[in-house]
């Protein structure tokens, strides 16, 4: 290599170290209420008062109102915005056949669910074979399911979210490789905001956390190539959660 070559890489060897420091710079300019608000929502799940943490985080995110219709139509909002399919029943009956809708729409051959009370209820009238997940299963036979059933340990009306555990949720992999995650929760389980959702969590599991716990906000995305918005990046492209209203009081 010449000696003017030599230093034409180094120059942009230079260039390039100097364009990678810059934007390392940039980042570090995080704006530090971001780092606050993470190490509130550690701390919701080490104190008892729920009251006033919810009041200390009031400005940070959206309020949602005290009655279940504010905390509906919260979630549905949400849900809307974050490309999640949002749907109500009125009992297991009518959500059994708005899945059974689902399952025809889609044309699922196959469906994955784990044992659980509710899903008990549900998954007989599917009209498709079913995978019960429990402690032996086929992990290649999962992954060639076309949706997976759970149901979670509540949904966050704040944020659209749902929040679930290996516990609550068949395991670890169930909410995640099929490509489509069904998300069965009732209006019991909609909480309002994610002060509610730590609570739930340490009052719930205590010392003996499961091994897998999440909160799901939308389908798994990912915008790192060119900031384009990518559906399925990482787990389920499609995620639907059905709601249970059984005629409570709004």
């Amino acid at each position: 290599m010449s000696d003017s070559h030599a230093a034409q890489d180094t120059r942009g060897g230079t260039g390039e170290r100097a364009a990678i420091l810059a934007r390392v710079r940039e980042a570090l300019t995080v704006p530090t209420s971001i780092h606050v608000q993470r190490d509130r929502h550690l701390a919701y799940a080490e104190h008892a008062n729920h009251a006033e943490e919810s009041d200390a985080v009031g400005g940070l995110l959206p309020p949602v109102g005290a009655s279940l219709q504010s905390r509906i139509d919260r979630f549905q909002e949400r849900s809307e915005s974050l490309r999640s399919n949002f749907l109500t029943a009125e009992c297991t009956s009518t959500a059994a056949g708005v899945l059974g809708r689902i399952a025809t729409d889609s044309g699922w051959k196959r469906v994955a669910v784990h044992n659980a009370p509710l899903l008990d209820q549900i998954a007989p009238h599917l009209p498709c074979d079913r995978l019960q997940i429990g402690e032996n299963y086929d992990r290649e036979a999962l992954e060639q399911c076309d949706a997976g059933i759970t149901v979670c340990d509540a949904l966050i009306a704040q944020t659209g979210s749902v929040l679930l555990t290996a516990t609550s949720a068949g395991g670890r992999a169930l909410s995640v490789l099929p490509p489509h995650h069904v998300v069965i929760a009732t209006a019991a389980q909609l909480l309002p905001d994610l002060p509610s959702a730590f609570a739930l969590l340490a009052s719930t599991y205590g010392k003996s956390w499961p091994s897998f716990a999440t909160i799901i906000t939308g389908p798994s995305r990912t915008g790192d190539i060119e900031r384009i918005l990518v559906l399925g990046a990482h787990g389920p492209k499609q995620l639907t959660v059905i709601l249970i209203n059984q005629n409570q009081e709004q």
